[in-house]
């Protein structure tokens, strides 16, 4: 999760009430924000409790409202990944040893803040993720880590905890190869997202049980969120040299010959 990516978003307009736009952002309705500042490094996850939307730069975690303007942010360690939110608390995929290693000299964690505050809160190892923790989604409480793969490695596998980090499975998708691995995940209307670099990059999707519905060439390797009426949270962003990082998110809805789309939106 190193590696540079830069992915860009067309310039859209907002809602036409974008005070609320979780609440009026329906199918066939845009909503892009973006959020305020740049930073050192790339995005790599986003979640929202659809007040708020949290935001991984790498080594910043940041907390903004869904204007995209900034009301918390905190230095954090390299790398933090991928994201997500549950019972009031972030839960972050985080990296601190060599990332895609064959041999696994990885050191995976699970890093807990409140969302409130951003204040650390926990600290859980998971070192089963055998190649690196890069992402995390939540179902019925307990936590599902994705992370890295090592090239000609026809799967990819999800790391199963309990809600106290007790390592329960390790479930295996037949997705093919996709670039180090999975980036980011949630569950969200009944099925699995999960996305990869690559070029292009792709989008996986399974049912509860991990098994492959669809597999599309489609981003969402910088953050997607499951969202209430049936929609998604997709994140985006890119890299200038001398200026820094940036992130996007737009509203999705899911869609079965794309994977998922957005409204009105040109992607490249």
């Amino acid at each position: 999760m190193r590696t540079p990516i830069t992915c860009l978003l067309a310039v859209l307009p907002l809602a036409a009430n974008a005070a609320k736009p979780w609440q009026t952002v329906n199918d066939g309705e845009t909503f892009k924000v973006d959020c305020e500042g740049t930073y050192q490094h790339h995005l790599q996850g986003v979640c929202t409790d659809e007040t708020s939307i949290y935001w991984s730069f790498t080594t910043t975690l940041v907390k903004t409202d869904t204007t995209g303007k900034v009301l918390k942010k905190i230095p954090v360690a390299n790398h933090h990944g991928d994201l997500c939110i549950h019972d009031g608390k972030l839960f972050v995929a985080v990296n601190l040893g060599k990332f895609n290693d064959p041999k696994g000299n990885a050191d995976s964690w699970v890093y807990v803040y409140d969302a409130d505050s951003l204040q650390q809160l926990a600290r859980h190892e998971t070192q089963e993720v055998f190649h690196g923790a890069g992402g995390i989604g939540v179902r019925d409480g307990r936590f599902f880590v994705v992370g890295g793969l090592p090239g000609g490695v026809e799967e990819n596998y999800v790391y199963e905890y309990d809600d106290e980090f007790k390592f329960l499975k390790k479930h295996v998708i037949k997705s093919g190869h996709t670039l180090l691995g999975i980036q980011t995940a949630t569950f969200a209307h009944d099925r699995w997202w999960f996305g990869c670099y690559g070029n292009p990059r792709i989008l996986l999707v399974t049912d509860a049980d991990f098994e492959m519905t669809g597999r599309y060439e489609i981003d969402c390797s910088l953050g997607i969120e499951g969202m209430t009426g049936g929609r998604l949270l997709v994140g985006s962003g890119r890299c200038e040299k001398d200026e820094g990082c940036n992130g996007t998110a737009m509203i999705a809805f899911p869609d079965p010959k794309t994977g998922f789309r957005f409204q009105n939106a040109a992607v490249q």
